[in-house]
């Protein structure tokens, strides 16, 4: 677990903002000497951290922060620490896009008011990757409280400004220990061969359904649609991971709430996968399911479809898919039980012994690390 960060007293002027006119983010690098994570040394700075205070539109009507948000600044660090990594070197110039984020959980919910801390780091470089691990602190600003709420793992890869298409080698990092190098390569083989596995369920689609009953599938599924314009695009011209991740959040939240009716958060997001990348004036649908519920949580899939309505010549395609798990709480803040979900069809029935098969596999190994740590 990384160390908390510094406290505002102790930073550069400027650095951390306010509601006073100062910027939203900021984006420090941080010397290989003074980095939180242990992982490798590069020649360039190893490790960056952005802060922002969470404002009202960051947050649900509880005061909780959205999930999408935090999301969101987490790729912001990653996006920025891997690109300049691999500009580091002479050579064609790149941007870093988003293929994949790893399991994430939400450890500790944050709310408005305080200020998020989010520390990023490359902790491992393939030929065409690179993995960059992530800490979120929040702080409370008037007590001086701060707790740690998330711990990400994503993976980036080099695309050309030249040539969208072409995929650029990384610069190597220097590793203190060789047992960090070879930890990192099982974990980017771990990653390549489960991002393989996703790619069967590309063709599955969600479907409307006429007056459904409650807690049926049908009930609270949802959809979003949203035309992609500049702002939501990196230098190439295509979506960044952070804007699709938010909407993802977003419509997962939407179907959550619908079926259990109460304030709800999210508590992980099982591995983000990014098929394809999702072009400015594109309409893509984001389309939200539930496929399983326990006796306090809630699992939904999330499927992102891109549309390139100006161009006959690409068909509809799908762009990205990962698992949500939300909870419901009480006004006080206490965990609630959730209505149990009533698959339908055969499909569904799949899709829930599916869901019901990674909260045991989840469940057993959280317990296991609990076994370990005593």
């Amino acid at each position: 677990m990384a160390p908390p960060p510094p406290s505002p007293s102790m930073a550069p002027p400027g650095l951390i903002h306010s509601a006073l006119g100062l910027p939203d983010t900021c984006a420090l690098p941080q010397p290989p000497a003074a980095a939180t994570m242990s992982g490798p040394v590069p020649e360039t700075p190893s490790a960056i951290q952005i802060c922002r205070i969470m404002r009202p539109d960051d947050a649900n009507v509880a005061g909780n922060v959205h999930g999408g948000t935090v999301l969101k600044m987490i790729e912001e660090a990653g996006a920025i620490i891997s690109t300049r990594h691999c500009n580091s070197q002479n050579g064609e110039r790149c941007v870093a896009a988003l293929a994949r984020v790893e399991r994430t959980d939400f450890l500790s919910p944050m709310c408005i008011g305080e200020v998020a801390h989010v520390s990023a780091e490359i902790t491992y470089t393939s030929k065409h990757s690179v993995e960059v691990q992530v800490h979120v602190m929040s702080e409370n600003i008037l007590t001086g409280t701060k707790k740690l709420t998330n711990k990400a793992t994503l993976w980036y890869v080099p695309l050309s400004l030249k040539n969208v298409d072409k995929v650029l080698e990384v610069p190597p990092v220097v590793y203190s220990r060789q047992e960090q190098e070879e930890e990192g390569r099982k974990r980017y083989e771990a990653q390549k061969l489960e991002r393989m596995e996703t790619k069967w369920r590309n063709g599955d689609i969600v479907q409307p359904v006429l007056n459904p009953e409650p807690n049926t599938v049908s009930y609270s599924q949802s959809s979003l649609i949203h035309l992609v314009g500049p702002s939501d695009c990196t230098l190439h011209g295509f979506v960044h991971g952070g804007v699709t991740m938010k909407l993802m959040d977003e419509v997962a939240g939407i179907v959550a709430a619908r079926h259990c009716k109460t304030n709800i958060v999210t508590a992980s997001v099982d591995a983000i996968n990014f098929h394809d990348k999702i072009r400015k004036g594109c309409v893509i649908t984001i389309s939200g399911r539930m496929t399983f519920t326990s006796n306090k949580s809630m699992e939904i899939e999330v499927l992102v479809d891109a549309d390139p309505v100006v161009n006959n010549f690409v068909k509809r395609y799908r762009a990205a898919s990962a698992f949500f798990t939300y909870v419901s709480l009480s006004p006080e803040g206490k965990s609630l039980p959730v209505p149990q979900l009533v698959p339908e069809t055969e499909d569904e029935k799949k899709r829930f012994e599916e869901g019901k098969g990674r909260y045991l596999q989840m469940k057993a190994k959280r317990q296991g690390q609990v076994e370990t740590q005593a």
